[in-house]
């Protein structure tokens, strides 16, 4: 628009922009440039900042906090006692954004309502509506650097870290993992290696010699394919969140590059739980073969991670061993947990757990046939099965009887499909029904010289329920002492006798009245 006033107006164009400048003069206007000294300025946001102060927050319309203090002992604590205004927050924010420009700081992320620049060793936060609800400026930045010789790790785990090739270093936020693994890559460096980081943004404080690397054209599958090229020894990668984060470490590590990954996590177990799913389990110690967490500052577990084919622990059968990811605590060599494939399911096994009444593996069984199940029985059918635990390897599967044939299959083919998939051992039991639990049944008890019997009514038959030796044997039924009847017994030890049937009403009537009922198995 002002190009074109000019050009209208026969002007001369004074302007301190070199583009504008350039512009005017291919499109024929007189222009003359101006050179303007631009005035220096200082980063405001500095002030709040003291030599223990590890973050600062700022918030519109809110009294200034700072945390201050090292990992482990870190307090929020206010820093004035005025609230911000808009004006003030504004006022930072623009002379953030001019100290950055004039200073040589990176912009890491712009987007619509948020900016985070990596200015030396600060690290900035900014968001704006419609984002946030207000203006509010985040900056954080490492009080202590700090060698690996800090940590004071035995001999023993300074081998392991350098023969090491497939590293994750895990905690919870601001435990010291960014500095932990800042001292550890100076420590390759120093012996040798070549360092490379992946970083978004690029905070971590390392030495001139270590290159730091941003997702290329917003992409770490770009920066990946370009260090694939350059070929280091190891390459530190903060963070690995997101489930390309961990396929793009996985790619690299199996290509034969030294990996250190930076992972949150709330517990030493969980950093290896997160590839689960991500990666397939078979090759998890191909790419991980140590995690070290951190907690307040300190190296609080160290994990190695081997894999081998075997009888998963609580299990007894030897045709129940299968491959299984052995998480061994790293000083003492104790199995502490073990990873497998139960079924459909992978199974993250705590082995100190074993000793409790019931082992957790009995709940994934339970789960893992109550899903099976849905194959052969209707979800009504499902809910009155019980599953109980048997011993340490073998389980009773009580269901109604007349959908055991289906349960197990044409020669015992889909209860042996079954087992196989849980590990567990299966013993398939007939339920005869209670009127109090399904409605299907009516169940009766009387005391026989014999034992104690049950008759129950169905929907076609009264049920005289005795023992399976007694199958294809002949009883006799006595009610009140007189002749009823004489049965054979059938399949699973069982008498049916059709209700509609004379026998059938006169049994089933005197069950109603509480008949002394006697069953002759002589």
């Amino acid at each position: 628009m002002i190009r074109k006033v000019a050009k209208e107006t026969n002007s001369v164009l004074l302007t301190s922009d070199k583009i504008q400048y350039n512009l005017a003069k291919a499109q024929g206007i007189e222009a003359c440039y101006l050179e303007v000294e631009e005035e220096r300025v200082e980063l405001e946001i500095m002030k709040y900042f003291d030599p223990i102060t590890s973050s600062i927050h700022l918030k519109e319309n809110c009294l200034p906090y700072a945390k201050k203090g090292k990992p482990g002992d870190v307090k929020l604590l206010p820093i004035s006692d005025k609230i911000l205004s808009k004006r003030e927050m504004e006022y930072l924010i623009d002379n953030t954004l001019k100290y950055t420009e004039q200073n040589n700081g990176f912009i890491e992320i712009q987007r619509r309502g948020a900016t985070v620049i990596q200015l030396s060793t600060l690290r900035i936060s900014i968001t704006r509506p419609p984002f946030s609800e207000s203006l509010e400026i985040t900056v954080v930045r490492p009080i202590a650097k700090v060698s690996l010789e800090d940590y004071e790790l035995s001999d023993r785990l300074l081998e392991r870290l350098k023969k090491a090739e497939g590293i994750f270093v895990s905690g919870s936020p601001g435990s010291g993992k960014s500095t932990f693994v800042s001292a550890l890559a100076k420590f390759y460096c120093g012996n040798n290696k070549i360092v490379k980081t992946m970083e978004n943004p690029r905070d971590l404080q390392v030495e001139d010699l270590i290159t730091q690397y941003a997702p290329l054209e917003g992409s770490m599958e770009n920066t990946c394919d370009i260090l694939l090229l350059v070929r280091p020894d190891y390459t530190i990668y903060d963070e690995v969140r997101k489930t390309r984060d961990f396929e793009i470490f996985a790619d690299m590590r199996m290509a034969g590059v030294g990996m250190v990954g930076v992972v949150h996590a709330s517990k030493p177990i969980d950093a290896i739980q997160r590839l689960i799913g991500r990666v397939e389990l078979g090759i998890i110690p191909q790419i991980v073969d140590t995690i070290i967490y951190i907690e307040d500052g300190k190296i609080k577990k160290v994990y190695e991670i081997h894999f081998t084919v075997k009888i998963p622990h609580g299990m007894k059968e030897a045709d129940l061993a299968r491959p299984v990811i052995d998480v061994r605590d790293f000083e003492t060599g104790k199995s502490e947990y073990e990873i497998y494939t139960y079924g459909e399911q992978v199974v993250v096994m705590p082995i100190e757990e074993e000793e409790s009444s019931k082992s957790p593996v009995y709940g994934y069984a339970e789960e893992g046939i109550k899903r099976a199940l849905g194959e052969y029985l209707p979800k009504k059918v499902r809910n009155e099965v019980e599953i109980n635990v048997k011993n340490n390897h073998t389980i009773d599967l009580i269901v109604p009887e007349k959908y055991v044939p289906v349960i197990i299959g044409k020669g015992g083919k889909e209860i042996t499909k079954l087992e196989n998939n849980l590990g567990l051992k299966i013993n398939v039991k007939k339920n005869m029904g209670n009127s109090k639990e399904s409605g299907e049944y009516l169940e009766y008890e009387f005391i026989n010289d014999y034992e104690t019997t049950k008759l129950m009514e169905t929907k076609k038959h009264v049920l005289v329920e005795v023992e399976e030796e007694l199958i294809g044997s002949n009883v006799k039924i006595y009610i009140d002492g007189e002749f009823l009847c004489n049965a054979t017994v059938g399949s699973g030890g069982i008498v049916r006798i059709n209700k509609k049937t004379k026998v059938g009403r006169e049994l089933l009537n005197a069950m109603k009245k509480n008949s002394e009922i006697y069953i002759d198995v002589s």
